[in-house]
C-alpha cells in the first residue's frame, strides 16, 4: 500500500526537554548501553520508584485503601509485580520496604497501636465519604455573656466549646440526618439515623488524638454536658478510658482553636455523616446596626458525606448551629433535669 510514515533511524538534533528523573541528560548518547557493560557481581540498592510498579488495579485499590504507597514495596508476584499478599505482609510488618539513601540520616518514628489506626481512620474516611465543607463566622458576644453568668450565678464550670457542642446537639436534633451512618447491602446503601446523640469530641493527648464519647449527650442541659466532657477528657488524657468510652460516637466536635488557628476543614470520623470544627475567636470589625464595631468573631466549619448529607440541609444545619450561638436562651442553659 501507500506510505504513510516515515521514519528517520538516525537522530541528530538534541532531544526534547524531559522532566527530572526521566528519560536521558543533555548530549548523552541514544543508544542502548550493551548489558555485558554492567557488573553481575556488583551490589545494587533498591530505592523507591526506581521503576514502574507493577499491580493488578484490584490490588492497586487495596493498597490505596490500606494507605499503603506501591512504590516502597518489592514484589514478589511474576516479573516482580506486586501482589495482595506483599500488602498483607507489609500491612502485618513483614515487609521492610526498600532502603533510601539520603545525604543526612532522619529520626524514623514508628506508627503503632492508637496512632495507627487513626491513621487507618482517617485514610478509609477520606477516601470512602465524599468530603463537603462548608463555614459561617458567628460573633460570639452573647454566648460569653453566657458563659460568664453561667460561672456567676451557678458556679459551675463551662466554656464556649461546651456550649459550640450543644449548638451541634441541637442542630442534629432539628435535622437527624446528621446524626447518621452510611450502611452498605447487597441491594445498595441504607441510611441510619440514630434515635440518640452520642457526642464525640476529638481530643489531644500525649497518645496522639483520640476521640472520647459522650452517650446520650442530646438528654444532658450544658451544665451536665459540660461535666461528661471533662470526665470523658480526663480519662482519654490519663490513659483510663476504656474502649467503649472511645467508640460508639454518631457525630463529631473538634476544637482547633486552642491551637491558635482561625479554623480548618475536619475529616468525618468514619461511621458518621459529619463533624463540627470551632476555630479561635478573636476580635474583628462587625457589622452592626449598619455601624462597624469590634466583635469577638468565630469561624465555624462544617464537614459532611454528600453521599448523606446534601448541600441545602448542611447548609441549613451549620446555620442553626450559628444562630444558636449568636443568641442562646440563658433560662434553658441554667435549667438542670
Amino acid at each position: 500500500g501507500a506510505r504513510v510514515i516515515s521514519i528517520e533511524t538516525q537522530v541528530q538534533s538534541q532531544p526534547d526537554p524531559v522532566l527530572v528523573g526521566y528519560g536521558v541528560k543533555e548530549g548523552a548518547s541514544l543508544t542502548r548501553r550493551s548489558r555485558k557493560q554492567t557488573p553481575t557481581d556488583s551490589p545494587m540498592e533498591l530505592t523507591p520508584n526506581s521503576s514502574r510498579v507493577t499491580a493488578k488495579p484490584l490490588v492497586r485499590k487495596f493498597a490505596k485503601d490500606k494507605g499503603i504507597d506501591l512504590s516502597t514495596l518489592i514484589g514478589t508476584g511474576p516479573n516482580g509485580e506486586v501482589t495482595r499478599e506483599d500488602i498483607q505482609a507489609a500491612i502485618g510488618g513483614g515487609v521492610v520496604p526498600p532502603s533510601v539513601s539520603h545525604d543526612h540520616a532522619g529520626e524514623r518514628i514508628p506508627v503503632r497501636g492508637v496512632q495507627r489506626l487513626m491513621a487507618e481512620a482517617m485514610v478509609a474516611s477520606a477516601f470512602t465519604a465524599p468530603h463537603v465543607t462548608e463555614w459561617v463566622e458567628v460573633d460570639m458576644s452573647r454566648t460569653l455573656e453566657v458563659v460568664e453568668k453561667i460561672k456567676t450565678r451557678s458556679n459551675e464550670r463551662i466554656t464556649p466549646f461546651v456550649l459550640v457542642s450543644a449548638a451541634l446537639i441541637r442542630a442534629a436534633q432539628k435535622y437527624p440526618r446528621i446524626n447518621s451512618s452510611w450502611i452498605d447491602t447487597k441491594e445498595g446503601a441504607d441510611v441510619l439515623i440514630h434515635p440518640n446523640i452520642h457526642l464525640g469530641f476529638a481530643t489531644d493527648t500525649s497518645k496522639g488524638l483520640l476521640v472520647p464519647v459522650v452517650r446520650n449527650a442530646n438528654a444532658d442541659n450544658p451544665i451536665a454536658l459540660s461535666a461528661s466532657i471533662t470526665t470523658q477528657m480526663n480519662k482519654a488524657r490519663d490513659g483510663s478510658a476504656s474502649p467503649s468510652d472511645l467508640t460508639g460516637g454518631t457525630i463529631t466536635v473538634t476544637n482547633v482553636g486552642v491551637f491558635g488557628v482561625d479554623g480548618g476543614t475536619p475529616i468525618i470520623t468514619p461511621g458518621q455523616a459529619a463533624i463540627l470544627a470551632m476555630g479561635r475567636i478573636m476580635h474583628k470589625p462587625w457589622v452592626v446596626d449598619d455601624s462597624i464595631v469590634i466583635r469577638p468573631i468565630m469561624q465555624l466549619t462544617f464537614s459532611f458525606d454528600h453521599r448523606i448529607i446534601d448541600g441545602a440541609l448542611g447548609s441549613r444545619a451549620l446555620a442553626s448551629v450559628a444562630s444558636y450561638l449568636a443568641d442562646p436562651a440563658l433560662d434553658e442553659l441554667l435549667l438542670k433535669d
